[in-house]
């Protein structure tokens, strides 16, 4: 299956597919705002080049919103559809997305994985990924509209 699936940067003609597949995630937390269309939109006309999708028999069954902010890298909602997990098209996109943020100049790549996200942690572990123990992570929120609502 590895070898069929298409690796591609991820347009806004993709977002509707993409929150499809958002939603069938378990456990996947969507932003009202932030993961709106509009939101979407903003993000992907900031980093035009970096998002990505795997695409299989013309259905898109993973995607990664990556951008930077000229310092960073960071990868948001990495996610493969659960029946096409565990043969290597998460590390594809997470290949692409890198090597699209070095093409920038980009030289370091943060993201957040919840405690929660077993399968995420694992994931991440296994890329050799560094968990970083000397670091706190806050936040700030600036509109109490952008509600997560996390999916069963």
């Amino acid at each position: 299956m590895k070898e069929n699936v298409t690796i591609r940067e991820m347009t806004m003609e993709d977002f509707e597919e993409v929150h499809e597949l958002w939603m069938q995630i378990h456990g996947f937390g969507i932003r009202s705002m932030d993961d709106s269309k509009e939101g979407v939109e903003r993000f992907i006309r900031r980093n035009p080049s970096t998002s990505m999708v795997a695409v299989l028999e013309g259905k898109i069954i993973g995607a990664i919103l990556c951008g930077h902010d000229g310092r960073r890298g960071c990868l948001y909602h990495v996610c493969v559809h659960e029946n096409y997990r565990k043969h290597g098209i998460g590390q594809k996109m997470v290949k692409a997305c890198l090597e699209a943020l070095k093409k920038e100049h980009i030289c370091k790549v943060n993201l957040i994985a919840f405690r929660k996200n077993e399968v995420g942690n694992r994931f991440w572990q296994g890329m050799g990924w560094t968990f970083r123990e000397d670091v706190n992570y806050y936040e700030c929120v600036l509109d109490e509209n952008n509600v997560t609502t996390y999916n069963p």
